[in-house]
């Protein structure tokens, strides 16, 4: 693997910001996706000036970058009730500020669903949230939409969706996480073989642009292809399999950041054994 390459893995933050750069060299990543406040909850805890300084000069020192966030898995900008629309807009601007403040790459979310409502209502609310929210947080900070497996009227599960949301929001700050599990299970690409990871490719090109790529999340599915059920496996052990992450490598999808939201063999999130399986694929 070139030491250009990128690869890296969603890590904890327990027990301090700090502790995401120490297990970050304990698996052996290169760049590194975390949260910045709880996922599961609309309060958002502010970290202390001290400690995102801390964390700053901790990972420029290590050469762990770059670094991305996630934000609460509560946010849907497509709710079609007001109060969870407002919430979440108030949080994702509150993780994008954090976000800004950490010196981040991008902030990643999920676009949620409308749920009874018309995709294109839905989209539409999206649209206007997004734009608010960068107004409200300025920076560098990419806001990042992920494409999702699509279950439950879910947004985004379709680059011709994300392709209306970054037109609509018309911001150079808005780019894509291209997440690998989604896709099979959205039914986007039925195996990550050459062929097919060309087309998806050409795909890519007609819609969404390569140069609005910012990551990918490298996961492997534990559901069957167009499933639409959202559910990630250890590199290998899923669906897509090693031949299919070694053909994606070799593609231009290999030169962006590879990000693991795996559960871990150990079933403690992401660990070594699922990255040095992903840097065999980029050898």
């Amino acid at each position: 693997m070139k030491e250009t390459q990128k690869i890296g893995a969603h890590v904890s933050t327990a027990g301090g910001l700090i502790n995401a750069v120490i297990k970050a060299k304990e698996i052996g990543a290169n760049c590194i996706q975390i949260f910045g406040s709880s996922p599961r909850q609309w309060l958002t805890r502010f970290p202390q000036p001290a400690d995102v300084e801390n964390f700053k000069q901790a990972y420029q020192k290590e050469s762990i970058a770059p670094l991305f966030l996630h934000a609460a898995y509560l946010v849907n900008l497509a709710s079609p009730d007001s109060v969870t629309r407002e919430k979440s807009e108030k949080n994702l601007a509150e993780h994008l500020t954090i976000a800004e403040r950490l010196g981040a790459q991008g902030l990643v979310f999920h676009l949620g669903s409308g749920k009874e409502s018309p995709k294109a209502k839905a989209i539409k609310l999206i649209i206007e949230s997004c734009r608010r929210i960068l107004k409200a947080v300025p920076g560098v900070t990419s806001l990042t939409l992920e494409n999702s497996a699509g279950g439950g009227e879910r947004i985004g599960s379709s680059f011709e969706e994300l392709k209306i949301i970054l037109e609509g929001i018309n911001s150079s700050r808005v780019k894509v996480c291209f997440d690998t599990a989604h896709a099979f299970e959205a039914g986007l690409i039925e195996k990550y073989d050459k062929d097919k990871i060309a087309a998806l490719e050409k795909k890519v090109d007609r819609t969404i642009g390569f140069e609005n790529l910012l990551l990918l999340h490298t996961n492997d599915s534990k559901t069957a292809f167009n499933s639409h059920h959202d559910r990630h496996e250890n590199i290998g052990k899923g669906f897509i399999g090693i031949e299919g992450f070694r053909a994606l490598a070799r593609s231009k999808f290999g030169k962006y950041p590879w990000i693991l939201e795996t559960p871990g063999f150990d079933d403690l999130g992401p660990d070594k054994q699922n990255i040095d399986r992903l840097k065999k694929c980029l050898t």
